[in-house]
């Protein structure tokens, strides 16, 4: 296993629980559910989301940098500077040839693109920004990263929906292994809550309807569960090979030991209803690590509150693993669609440090058919691997097997 490991050195995060690591997992370790009222979607169906609380991109970035950005972009930015400083790394000394980033998003920027269509249409072409494209082509969230940080090696974004996050995670574990980085900042951004797409969502009936009680709208695997709640926010790891980083005396918050990925090939949003394609990638992810089913003591699960999600998921966990110890984050902090896997993997690092399994919030009775040992309180527990699991529109699975330092 240890042939294969990569190093967590740095972790960074922007969520509806709070700018920065410790914000954030003191949100989600408490259970403080974040869905409100979003002005932004009071014309819509559904007029809730869960929003990064407070967001100053002119104090955290500087007025110039931030109005050329979107918000997708000013978030990756300030989750990644946290991940670096955490990391004991510095972009004005390391060699920028063999830094790479692997950065996730289900959108780019439709933020961007909404306001900038109207005033196409209001206005006139010749009003429209020059920095449109700039702005919310998904590829420029890893462009915009490098350019911060002169990180000058690979330079990707991915995007396979829901799991590009993780997918982001797992590419950039085999680019080190494959010797085309020492250094990867990798992770997930997104900034989807906009009428335009959340009138989408809505219109497919994925979105909870619960919008007269919205802080308990996020319930994954309640009983009473009607769908997600949109969440926005960013998370940044580094990584690196142990080697390295016990090289430069860089404490090793954990390590990404194995990646499993697939297609369930079966529906264009719903999963597979026996958990096929992510059994399948959950199997890829041990053998991966050299585990056994048995050696999994915690899953951060999708756990997206859908109907169809979190049976198929809790199926696959059920009949697979050795009654872990389940939590979804969702309940806190939404869904953070193409950030939620990166998000999820920072906070089942944190778990392992602490040897605590957050709580699903607003769990208040549990759904039988999901048969699997769900936190339903802050949870003490022993365990050495953990696995951070994300599915997608498409069908398209990533899980991560994430072991202790």
């Amino acid at each position: 296993m240890a042939g294969t490991d990569i190093a967590v050195t740095g972790l960074g995060l922007v969520t509806p629980a709070g700018v920065g690591t410790a914000a954030s997992w003191s949100g989600v370790r408490a259970g403080r559910p974040t869905a409100a009222f979003d002005p932004v979607l009071s014309d819509n169906p559904v007029r809730i989301s869960c929003r990064v609380p407070d967001w100053d991109p002119d104090t955290l970035l500087g007025a110039r940098r931030a109005h050329r950005l979107d918000r997708f972009g000013q978030f990756a930015l300030v989750a990644a500077a946290e991940a670096i400083a955490d990391a004991g790394l510095d972009p004005a000394t390391w060699d920028g040839a063999r830094v790479g980033v692997v950065l996730g998003c289900a959108d780019g920027g439709p933020g961007t693109v909404e306001a900038q269509h109207r005033v196409l249409v209001e206005q006139s072409p010749n009003r429209v920004s020059p920095l449109l494209l700039p702005m919310q082509l998904p590829n420029m969230l890893a462009g915009q990263t490098a350019i911060e940080f002169g990180a000058t090696g690979p330079n990707l974004v991915v995007a396979t929906a829901c799991a590009s996050g993780t997918t982001a995670i797992g590419i950039a574990r085999d680019m080190l292994l494959l010797d085309r980085c020492d250094v990867v900042l990798a992770g997930g951004s997104e900034a989807m809550i906009t009428p335009l797409v959340m009138a989408g969502f809505a219109r497919m009936g994925t979105l909870s309807r619960r919008v007269d009680d919205p802080a308990t709208a996020s319930r994954p695997f309640d009983v009473d569960r009607d769908g997600f709640v949109a969440g926005e926010g960013a998370g940044v790891l580094v990584l690196e090979r142990p080697a390295d980083a016990r090289a430069r005396g860089a404490r090793v918050r954990a390590r990404v030991a194995g990646y499993g990925a697939s297609a369930d090939a079966h529906h264009i949003t719903s999963p597979h209803p026996d958990g096929a394609g992510l059994e399948a990638a959950v199997r890829g992810a041990l053998a991966d690590a050299g585990a056994q089913p048995a050696d999994v003591g915690h899953v951060n699960a999708h756990g997206t509150a859908t109907r169809l999600n979190d049976l198929a998921e809790a199926g696959v966990v059920h009949r697979l693993l050795n009654d872990p110890v389940v939590t979804s984050t969702k309940g806190v902090t939404g869904h953070l669609l193409g950030a939620a896997g990166a998000v999820e993997a920072a906070f089942t690092v944190l778990s392992l440090e602490e040897q605590m399994v957050p709580p699903v919030a607003n769990l208040a009775v549990p759904d039988p058919a999901c048969e699997v040992k769900l936190a339903m309180t802050a949870t003490r527990a022993r365990f050495g691997l953990a696995l951070s699991n994300s599915l997608g529109f498409g069908g398209q699975n990533a899980v991560l097997a994430i072991a202790s330092a």
